[in-house]
């Protein structure tokens, strides 16, 4: 796309109207007794798992910048939108159209630099805008902590509770203190895992034999454990924060990357006509290493 293309442009009406017409009627189809199965046995908590999962699916696609790819699962997105919409309108809740004048007043409202009178020069002036409107419309909230989604991601959800704590002042006042905070709750985690002894100071290598893990018996002692791992976790999420990283998506990354690695792995070992569980440590970790390097190789 060049980069004198104009931006702001909205759809062809006609067309717009006769293709979003056409699928209310496919979806309304879909849920009528002469339609699907298993369409018209859904509800709004059935089809959840299935909108999280094409949510994702959306962002991987992102990811690999194919264009057909990401419309393809933009569509997907919207059929959950459309079919949620239709369920409710089959439940006598709201339609569709309730849903898209639900949004544009909000878009409008919580816009007032570009719909009212109000003046916007830079990205913090629009957040304090967005933040003025939203409180007038949520008065109904008791705590600054209200209104994050109960089902959000545990590591997005402690970014959006760190976020909305920090909007009322509660928070570090300079970010790199959240580096000593990191040590603090670290060392809190290692008197845990190692109650009656210090924690082996050990370089991360493979050329060693492996050490059994040893089992936790004590549930309380488990328990502590977990506890102490959720408050270093909570900690690297208020430093992506600050950092103005998401932490979500920077998991996701590593975790995509993780497995391309290891991917690598395995197609270099079946080239040695060898599985994965008679390669060493020492030969996959070779492979592994090989990959990053590819990797850099190719930026």
């Amino acid at each position: 796309m060049s980069n004198d293309h104009q931006q702001g442009i909205p759809p062809n009406a006609e067309r717009v109207s006769s293709v979003f017409v056409k699928l209310c009627e496919v979806i309304a189809k879909l849920r009528s007794p002469e339609g699907c199965p298993w369409d018209r046995v859904q509800t709004l908590k059935s089809i959840k798992p299935f909108t999280l999962e094409e949510t994702y699916e959306l962002l991987e696609a992102i990811d690999t910048d194919d264009n057909e790819n990401i419309k393809e699962e933009l569509g997907d997105v919207l059929l959950q939108v459309m079919l949620d919409s239709q369920i409710a309108a089959d439940e006598q809740r709201f339609d569709v159209i309730d849903v898209i004048e639900g949004i544009t007043e909000k878009m409008i409202h919580r816009h007032p630099h570009v719909f009212g009178e109000a003046h916007a020069e830079t990205a913090d002036d629009v957040r304090s805008h967005w933040e003025k409107q939203k409180a007038k419309e949520k008065t109904s909230r008791s705590s600054a902590l209200d209104g994050i989604p109960v089902d959000l991601p545990a590591l997005a959800k402690a970014a959006r509770i760190q976020k909305k704590a920090a909007r009322v002042g509660y928070d570090f006042p300079h970010r790199a203190m959240l580096f000593d905070k990191l040590r603090e709750e670290v060392e809190e985690l290692k008197i845990e895992l190692y109650p009656n002894e210090e924690m082996p100071e050990i370089s991360a290598a493979v050329d060693m034999e492996p050490v059994p893990d040893e089992p936790i018996d004590d549930p309380e002692r488990q328990d502590r454990i977990e506890e102490e791992l959720g408050d270093v976790l909570f900690v690297l999420a208020n430093i992506a924060r600050r950092w103005d990283v998401n932490p979500e998506e920077a998991l996701r990354r590593s975790n995509k990357k993780f497995a391309g690695r290891f991917k690598h792995i395995e197609r270099g070992l079946a080239a040695q006509s060898k599985s994965i569980q008679e390669a060493t440590l020492e030969e996959m970790e070779a492979l592994y290493q090989q990959a990053k390097k590819l990797e850099k190789a190719a930026e």
